[in-house]
């Protein structure tokens, strides 16, 4: 089933066993509107004769992604309510968001930014966006992380990724370089000598954030890849989605966070699911997923356990929802606190998109 290319293609995913032939037609008009790429390491992980399988479902287009409810938004988390110049986000005080690529190795089908990635998407920084990126970093002391995003940052050359360094090693007041990615697991051969060096930069501390949401993902080429980074003194932390389908049972999800821990990778967010266009099947209630995290507690050690989180719909940042930190409203809606201390009802009420 497994072939050397990555896959892009409706037809591509019936040619590697993925898909029927009768479903070929509605997910030909899924991929025109959403980009897909499964690369061979991912396509290689699915088990094609299992209907729900976990790895299928996360990177496989369904047809319910044509159904899109009026709560979903094109922005989900508002970042473009923080963006002050093109690329940065800026949410927090101390950290930005540079998301210098808007492409990926993969396309996951829950992606928060699918709006905005993809060939079609709002593809890479131009020299002169970038530079008035970096002219907003240094203008603002306050930043102490920056946090390479986007898009996947580690689809960028080691040249490139060298020169991104290179610049941030000349800010003073940056003191820690983030970069989130699933390349280590969905393409861990481009883990090279050479892309580890290029992340590394004088004075500067390095973490990478790999996203896996199922324990399968951390094959044993993605382990090494992952040792490769830490061996070179790069730290590592997860991030996972709660996904109705792939992780939404505790057993499942704590075989997921005992995997990150042998393979020296602190377990950092779980993420509820955000309200993107297409993704109401992957979405559970706030309340299932305390109920799963809360399963957690007590039976898996304190170093697999992550820290479920909300991000707040327009821009207002993260919420920790454990059980306690979100209250329930008479309507069946939930009221959360954001950083500030404001309160915010989730779901917000529909806006007929944005």
């Amino acid at each position: 089933m497994t072939g050397l290319e990555t896959i892009k293609t409706a037809e591509a995913l019936l040619e590697a066993g993925l898909i029927e032939a009768e479903a070929l037609e509605t997910l030909r008009t899924v991929t025109q509107r959403y980009a897909l790429a499964i690369t061979p390491s991912i396509a290689g992980l699915i088990d094609s004769r299992d209907p729900q399988d976990p790895i299928a479902r996360q990177f496989v287009p369904d047809p319910a992604e044509l159904v899109h409810l009026p709560e979903e938004r094109d922005d989900p988390i508002g970042d473009d309510a923080h963006s002050p110049v093109h690329g940065i986000v800026h949410r927090y005080p101390d950290r930005v968001l540079l998301k210098a690529v808007h492409v990926c190795p993969v396309y996951c089908r829950f992606c928060f930014r699918r709006e905005m990635v993809g060939p079609q998407g709002n593809g890479m920084m131009s020299p002169a966006e970038l530079d008035a990126a970096f002219g907003y970093i240094k203008a603002n002391p306050a930043i102490w992380e920056v946090i390479l995003t986007g898009g996947d940052p580690l689809v960028l050359s080691p040249r490139r990724l060298s020169d991104l360094m290179t610049r941030l090693k000349d800010i003073p007041h940056v003191k820690i370089v983030r970069f989130h990615t699933r390349v280590p697991v969905v393409d861990p051969e481009r883990i090279d000598a050479a892309l580890i060096d290029a992340l590394k930069a004088s004075g500067k501390t390095t973490y990478v954030a790999l996203h896996a949401n199922h324990s399968r993902e951390l094959s044993e080429a993605a382990r090494q890849a992952s040792a490769r980074l830490i061996d070179a003194g790069i730290a590592m932390v997860s991030q996972t989605v709660l996904l109705k389908g792939v992780n939404d049972d505790p057993a499942v999800l704590a075989e997921l966070m005992r995997a990150f821990v042998e393979t020296r990778i602190k377990p950092y967010y779980l993420h509820h699911p955000d309200l993107a266009p297409g993704t109401s099947h992957f979405r559970l209630t706030i309340e299932e997923g305390q109920r799963i995290v809360s399963a957690l507690r007590g039976h898996v050690s304190g170093l697999c356990q992550p820290t479920y989180v909300l991000d707040i719909p327009g821009g207002h940042g993260k919420a920790a929802i454990g059980r306690n930190a979100a209250e329930k409203t008479r309507d069946g809606c939930y009221s959360v606190s954001d950083f500030n201390g404001n309160d915010h009802i989730y779901p917000p009420p529909a806006t007929g998109g944005d």
